[in-house]
């Protein structure tokens, strides 16, 4: 039996550190430590601007609808996984949606969504749409999907379980695994590996700012994109790291 996934919340100096990267960074990263498929395809912020996201997985997993299951009766009871986890989900974690990427119905719903804000979630991704979307995109906590969708849920989706590895724009999500998002992309950062990772794309994003600064004022790509040995030591010098 797998061990139950860690869904404690990511350590403060981890989500401070996240908080102050970008997507672009940390997938580098990633790359760079053997992961290549960590970024959520074919999903857009409905409202670009606000702060990162950063939290825990928590996972809901859609598999295809089926007429004698998908009916009002069935949507209302409390141990439907969609209803459930709007009012199991807690402060720090980011419900993430595997929808196979259909796009004929809605995943989630304005009511919905509006209690995991209630319930401090820190954000919501699904491969697929939202019903209610100009409503959702309106909340504080940051939300991802691919466009809106005004069919319920029921013309294409049967809510099977929670809190399974699943599949997400084309990338395994487990539960626990922390989940960043800003105005560019989704990443998905395995659990045991954020606070390495974290700390390592703080490092580059300062370092990548420093060297946007230097080309920006006539500095050639040679030499300076990846820093060669002597950019590397005026760069230490400058910022006192040296």
């Amino acid at each position: 039996m797998r061990p139950a996934p860690d869904l404690s919340p990511v350590d403060p100096e981890t989500e401070r550190l996240l908080k102050e990267v970008t997507s672009a960074t940390l997938a580098t990263v990633l790359f760079i430590h053997g992961f290549r498929n960590q970024v959520i395809r074919g999903v857009t912020r409905l409202r670009p601007g606000g702060p990162r996201m950063v939290g825990v997985a928590r996972t809901l997993r859609y598999i295809a609808a089926r007429d004698d299951l998908e009916t009002l009766e069935l949507w209302k009871r409390d141990d439907n996984p969609q209803r459930r986890i709007a009012d199991e989900i807690e402060p720090g974690q980011v419900l993430v949606i595997d929808a196979r990427g259909d796009q004929r119905a809605g995943t989630m719903g304005g009511m919905l969504v509006a209690r995991m804000q209630a319930k401090g979630a820190t954000g919501i991704v699904s491969d697929g749409p939202y019903r209610d979307g100009p409503f959702i995109a309106g909340l504080d906590m940051p939300s991802y999907s691919s466009g809106y969708n005004a069919n319920t849920n029921l013309i294409a989706h049967h809510p099977e379980d929670l809190d399974l590895a699943i599949t997400c724009g084309g990338v395994q999500v487990r539960p626990g695994d922390v989940i960043f998002g800003d105005d560019e992309s989704v990443v998905v950062v395995p659990r045991h590996l954020a606070a390495q990772v974290a700390r390592e794309a703080h490092v580059k994003e300062r370092e990548e700012a420093w060297i946007e600064e230097q080309i920006l004022a006539g500095a050639p790509v040679s030499g300076t994109y990846p820093m060669s040995p002597e950019t590397r030591a005026r760069y230490e010098r400058e910022k006192g790291e040296g």
